[in-house]
Parts: C-alpha cells; structure tokens; sequence
C-alpha cells in the first residue's frame, strides 16, 4: 500500500498549488495535485430501481470509517464517488479504511480537475513526474459524452503527450503503467495506481441477523461473510461459567472488535448456558444432548433477535465437519427455529476457512487454547442421524421455558465502538 501511496501529495479541489502535506509522502518523487479518492463499486451498479438506496448507505460507511483521516467529502458520481481529501488528509489510513468496507470494488488516490484537455495534458504530467516506467498505456471511460473528444481520441492526445515528454513507449497490451482518465459529471478524474477493495454490498442494506460467535476458527468467518452481503450482525456467545474459563469470552470480544471494523456499532450478548446444559443432561440420554443444547441456542439467539428485529440466524456450521452437522441432524436443529438459519461455510472446504480466517486476522485468536461451552457434558458417542419425533419426546420431559428466560435475562451485553484514529486489531 505505501509503495501505492508514496507517489502523491495533496491539494485543495480546484487550486493549482500543491505541497508535500503527509510525512508518508515526502519521498515521492512528484508533486501532484491528487485531492481525492475515486471509490468504484460493482455489485451495486447492477441494481436498478433502489441504487440510490445502496449508494447513500456506502457513502455512510465511507464517512464512518474514514472520520477524523481527512475525508472532508463523498460526492456521488456517475457510477462512482468521490473523496474529498483536506491537506492533511492521512493516506496510508485512509487506504486501510478503504479496504475493509463492503460495497467498494477498487479505490485509487485521484486528482479532480476541469474537463479541459490542456489542463488534463499538463496534469498527466505532473501525475507521472518520478515513475519509473518503459512502457504505458492511456485508457479512458467517458461517461459524459458530451465532452468534445471520444475516448479513443483522449487516450490518442494525451498518450502522444506523454510521449513527447518521456521516454517510454506505448504497448495497450501489457504496459508497466496505466495512466487511467474518467470524464464524468463536470469533472475529470485522472489516477494511476488502484487498491482492491472487498466488494459486496455495504453493511446496512440487507436487514439484520443474530449470528452464534463461539470462538473458534469458523464463526468468525462466517460472520465476515454475511456482513459482505450487506447484513448488519448482533453477536451471541454462550459460556458454562463457572465451570469453564473466562477465556472463551475474552477471546470472543477480541473477534467482535475486529470484525466492528467493518460494521462500525456491534452488541455482543454473553449468554449463560450452563443450568441449562445440566438440566439437559439430567434428563436427556448422552448420544442426544449436543442436538438437544443447539436447539436451545437457536432458541436463545431468536429471543435476542426479537428484541432487535432481526430476520435471521447466523451459524458457522459446516456440513459434516463434526458429529451434530450431518444434514438429517441440520434439519432437525431447524425445526426449533421460526427464523431462516444462515450457514454460509455450509460448503466451505476446512482449509478454505482458516485461509480466510488468516486473511481476516481472527486466525490466531480463534486458535488460543480456550474452553466454550460446546467442550462441556459432549458425549463420547452423539447421534449422527437424530430423529426429529424422539428428539421432541426429549423436550417434553424438560423444562426448558424458565431456564431459557432466565438465562435471556442474565445475559451481559457488551457493545462496540469503531473509530477510525484506532489501530483496528
């Protein structure tokens, strides 16, 4: 990313001057009047009647992420935004914001200017004064056709330019740089370098879910996944204290943290399981209770999720990853739900998993030695294949609604802030 970065300093949108305003840009061997951020989504352009729904909503989250960085604006473009940088706009933070929300394609620091062809001829200079390049292409996207020149005739008039000033040779095939121009709106943005960015939709335009956080490598990922579909997530974690650690929930709010990064506000319910866990195995034969204790915390999280009118359960279940998810054993932990159960890593491969978990971070902590409640009364011998009508024959000798209530009501919430001048974890 620095080495993205280092090539640009700042200016005011729409003054000539410019001026090294970072210390990560003081090398850079230009001085280019970059004084904004060109954000491209994808997924979003494709919607059609309700985009401006998904656009305000990403603009939202750009504003929350980058806070206090130097952002002053996001202006909506044809098919793109703009980010207005003051002078002391923090580059490298900015850029690592940019990379965490949903809802964004690609991103690259840009300069604004007129829709002048002089002005852009004399700019591409300036953008590409220190690169070192043998080879370049111009390309162009004119989505104002009312500019005088086509896209063809830009890249031709402002490559023969750059010709004539370095010595460097064309090749739109292959080339070392890509000096790339929009023309959009009134404007005319110009930028060489872009950063990937996660793509999906922006956290807050699919509704709300519960997702069931345990600790482990898979929940976290799959949390992850479901916010890049655009969910907004509410947190549960069930614990057994006393009779296991604090560790599990340390571990577990550790996660949240991280993953806030990309929702910005999250609540996290710590759940106590353990009365009910004892009272199942006072009652309920061994090779049923793992069945019997997930049917109770779907249970749990749509209680939770009725207070927050959340449409969904979020689980990291992985079909035949262990003994309670078999399809047939699946099947019958969704019929105590009334809410559509998410199971995200359903197909996911293990190895895929902790790749993604590497990638998200939350690898190392999920992988700290920690005991949950999942470790807690587990039979030696579960059922692989549970039958719907004994299992319901179990839950009528229980007497579960009390417990259930009271451990809703004993549960400790805890809610999570991001802020943008915060190292995220």
């Amino acid at each position: 990313m620095n080495s993205v970065l280092q090539n640009f300093t700042t200016a005011e949108p729409g003054s000539a001057a410019t001026f090294n305003s970072s210390r990560h840009l003081e090398a850079a061997g230009s001085k280019s009047a970059v004084n904004g951020v060109v954000i491209h989504y994808h997924e979003i352009a494709l919607k059609l009647g309700n985009r401006r729904f998904f656009e305000q909503q990403l603009r939202r989250n750009i504003l929350r992420a980058t806070n206090k960085l130097g952002i002053k604006e996001v202006m909506r473009l044809s098919g793109r935004m703009l980010g207005l940088l003051a002078l002391n706009a923090d580059w490298e933070k900015i850029a690592a914001a940019l990379e965490k929300i949903f809802g964004i394609a690609y991103f690259a620091p840009a300069v604004k200017l007129q829709q002048d062809l002089a002005e852009i001829k004399a700019v591409a200079l300036q953008l590409l004064a220190g690169k070192n390049f043998a080879s370049f292409k111009v390309e162009t996207k004119r989505s104002q056709k009312h500019f005088f020149l086509t896209s063809p005739q830009i890249n031709t008039e402002v490559g023969e330019h750059i010709r004539n000033h370095f010595p460097a040779r064309v090749d739109l095939t292959q080339p070392e740089l890509t000096l790339r121009i929009e023309i959009v709106d009134n404007y005319a943005l110009m930028y060489t370098d872009r950063l990937e960015g996660p793509g999906g939709l922006p956290v807050g335009t699919s509704e709300r879910a519960v997702c069931l956080i345990s600790g482990g490598i898979d929940s976290p990922v799959a949390a992850y996944k479901m916010m890049k579909r655009g969910v907004k997530l509410i947190f549960v974690h069930f614990h057994s204290a006393p009779f296991t650690s604090p560790a599990s929930q340390r571990n577990v709010e550790r996660l949240v943290e991280l993953l806030n990064a990309h929702q910005y506000r999250s609540k996290l319910y710590f759940v106590p399981f353990a009365d009910i866990q004892q009272h199942i195995v006072a009652h309920a034969p061994p090779s049923y209770r793992v069945i019997l204790y997930r049917r109770a915390m779907i249970r749990l999280a749509e209680m939770i999720a009725a207070q927050h009118h959340a449409h969904a359960l979020v689980t990291g279940e992985n079909v035949a990853q262990v003994a309670s998810q078999t399809l047939v054993n699946m099947n019958v932990i969704n019929q105590a739900a009334t809410l559509a159960i998410l199971r995200p890593l359903a197909g996911d491969d293990k190895q895929e998993i902790i790749a993604m978990a590497r990638r998200l971070g939350t690898f190392d902590i999920s992988t700290e030695p920690f005991e949950d409640c999942c470790s807690l009364f587990v039979p030696p011998h579960p059922a692989t294949r549970a039958k719907l009508p004994v299992v319901q024959e179990f839950e009528a000798t229980l007497n579960l609604k009390p417990l259930l209530e009271h451990a809703v009501e004993k549960a400790v919430q805890k809610e999570f802030k991001f802020s943008s001048a915060t190292k995220s974890p």
